[in-house]
């Protein structure tokens, strides 16, 4: 009777509102992300990353991160790092924290995000002379 009523959306709104912490959190939420969901905490990696899991959601949209708050509006994918990435794109069901054969070893680099388009973008420059010269229109002196 409570689900032909629509209760039952009523309560899982309720829901998303606690865990997200209360009203103006899930407002921020639903800013940031456009989208509110409910799932359990997996894990969080060391950039301040936090992961999510519900299977009640279709397969491909139960896993999710929920970036950093310091990052703001300007988060994107390959802020994840690839122990996480794995997970979240199923390549493995552990998550990194419980895989024990995940390997690391002291000469692996630690992860960085991609900063093109970005003040920090590497811009190559060169060294070779150009084959065309561009033409200064003369100056009047």
């Amino acid at each position: 009777m409570a689900k032909l009523l629509g209760l039952d959306k009523i309560v899982k709104l309720f829901q998303i509102i606690k865990q997200n912490n209360g009203i103006i959190n899930s407002v921020k939420t639903l800013y940031r992300t456009d989208d509110l969901k409910s799932g359990v905490l997996i894990g969080e990696d060391k950039y301040g990353n936090k992961y999510y899991e519900n299977n009640m959601y279709f397969v491909g949209r139960n896993r999710w991160v929920i970036y950093a708050e310091h990052v703001g509006l300007n988060y994107d994918g390959s802020q994840v790092p690839p122990e996480w990435f794995g997970w979240l794109h199923y390549k493995t069901d552990l998550p990194p924290h419980q895989d024990p054969s995940r390997p690391n070893y002291e000469w692996m680099l630690d992860h960085e995000q991609n900063l093109s388009g970005t003040s920090k973008a590497y811009m190559p420059y060169t060294t070779t002379k150009p084959k065309i010269i561009p033409w200064k229109p003369p100056t009047s002196k």
